[in-house]
């Protein structure tokens, strides 16, 4: 079963005898799971790990490279930025839903060690930093800001630090990848059975309730297997489109999804078979940048109605998220010819360049002198040196008066917008699967995309959340599995 909101059966205790047996299984060799069976092996159980493709990696060897850190890293302290657990606390709570105090503490103080055991896994994050406005460095420069945390009104909520922390790969491809090789070698080396094209289909439970184990399918073949805890990393729903309709259904409109082909929400669905909560699964992270280059964020950004929503320097999925909040999830990005520059690879298309801003409200449709009157607030903010409107850092302030004006294209179903779920089960700050009563499900954990840990909404979540909150959570929960079936 991969596709469907179908919730498996949950098998009874006695399919497992003469079933082998380990201490921890886990589901899904990503980040998430891969951190927790080596965690697991190195406390001392025999562990299983189960990856339903032919080779290891999932979404994780997909993604740009970035683990969001911080609180005093190396790379923060070799390039001269001051960071603390406590700001990057205040800052991860200002910016999460229904924030979980715990796992954001344990998260902020222990990120200098998760930094640490990365490495160890044997890379380094080059001691370097990126200072420009991007999604993602071109080089392989350590370190850049890939959240909102110089964005109002989070430096009046918490001193901003830069925390996305970039695998040495350059651009945007394979960082992660490498990553994903070395865990795979520490995993081997710490004794971790893997069993590629193999997936969990069903959970079993005994009559308490307690996770004992789960059955397994490998093309034909399909089995038991015992276990004193069983750990789900297997990914997030994107791919699964019963599922995004029923819950995150601006998923279903137009974005790209971003996902493997087993993010389909199985994990997260064998959780819900034995009672587990399910948090936040209406939240998507959708987003289409407009820049770099970094310079046409000194341009300003209108709706249908010609008028401005949003600070233009936020990160890109926050604005992403305020245009899906316009009518008919509508807007534009007007540049004048002094400060536009053109992407080499545009997600948000060049519509135009008009002589006119009457030139442009009629090509657009936009409302007879709306962006003439918007354009004359913006050049007095930029000329005062301060947005009093929607507070944009002096820093991208810059008058657009110079014709002819560009117009770059953020609707919906026009620019290249991309997407991923951020809900999943409930977990404790162990990874302890919970029911809706705050109840432990015994034997049964959850890590990575198929849980909700750091909760973030989509207008506060940081390049970087997904590696580094699966990666740490990853060991948790492989540790606390470790615990409970040995």
């Amino acid at each position: 079963m991969s596709r469907g909101t179908e919730i498996p059966a949950v098998l009874p205790a006695d399919v497992l005898a003469g079933a082998p047996s380990y201490d921890v299984v886990v589901v899904g060799f990503g980040i998430a799971g891969g951190c927790g069976a080596l965690e697991a092996a190195r406390a001392g159980a025999r562990v299983l790990l189960l990856e339903r493709a032919a080779v290891h990696g999932g979404t994780s060897s997909m993604s740009g490279g970035h683990f969001y850190l911080g609180g005093g890293t190396a790379v923060q302290r070799a390039t001269g930025h001051e960071d603390s657990p406590e700001e990057m606390y205040k800052y991860l709570v200002a910016v999460s839903k229904e924030p979980e105090h715990d796992k954001i503490r344990a998260y902020c103080e222990d990120s200098v060690e998760h930094f640490d055991w990365l490495e160890a896994l044997g890379f380094e994050f080059e001691r370097s930093y990126y200072p420009e406005k991007a999604v993602i460095q071109p080089g392989t420069e350590g370190l850049m800001y890939t959240g909102n945390e110089k964005v109002w009104p989070y430096p009046e909520q918490a001193r901003p630090a830069p925390r996305g922390h970039k695998v040495p790969v350059p651009g945007d491809t394979e960082g992660t990848r490498m990553v994903m090789d070395l865990l795979r070698e520490r995993v081997e080396e710490a004794g971790v059975e893997v069993r590629y094209e193999t997936g969990a289909t069903n959970l079993v439970a005994d009559e308490s309730g307690t996770v004992r184990g789960l059955a397994w399918r490998s093309f034909a073949e399909t089995g038991y297997v015992a276990a004193g805890g069983v750990v789900i990393a297997a990914g997030g729903f994107v791919m699964n489109p019963d599922m995004v309709a029923e819950h995150t259904p601006r998923l279903a409109e137009k974005p790209f999804t971003l996902g493997s082909t087993y993010d389909d929400g199985l994990g997260i669905r064998l959780g819900a078979s034995v009672g587990a909560e399910l948090k936040h699964m209406d939240e998507p992270f959708i987003t289409a940048p407009f820049y770099p280059p970094s310079a046409l964020i000194t341009g300003f950004l209108v709706n249908r109605l010609g008028e401005r929503f949003c600070a233009e320097d936020s990160y890109h999925s926050r604005t992403s998220q305020f245009v899906m909040e316009q009518p008919d999830s509508t807007a534009y990005l007007i540049v004048d010819s002094e400060h536009v520059e053109y992407p080499r690879f545009p997600l948000v298309p060049l519509i135009d360049g008009f002589e006119t801003i009457s030139d442009l409200e009629d090509a657009l449709e936009l409302p007879a002198g709306s962006v003439a009157k918007t354009l004359e607030r913006y050049n007095e903010l930029a000329e005062a040196g301060e947005d009093v409107d929607f507070h944009k850092a002096p820093e991208w302030l810059a008058p657009q008066g110079t014709g002819p004006w560009a117009v770059f294209d953020l609707r919906l179903g026009h620019a290249m917008y991309a997407g991923f779920t951020l809900g999943g089960l409930r977990v404790s700050v162990d990874g302890e699967a919970q029911r809706p009563d705050g109840t432990v499900i015994p034997g049964l954990y959850a890590a990575g995309a198929c849980a909700s840990n750091l909760a973030q909404d989509g207008k506060g979540y940081c390049s970087g959340t997904q590696l580094g909150e699966g990666s740490f959570f990853g060991r948790r929960a492989g540790r606390a599995a470790a615990g409970f079936g040995c």
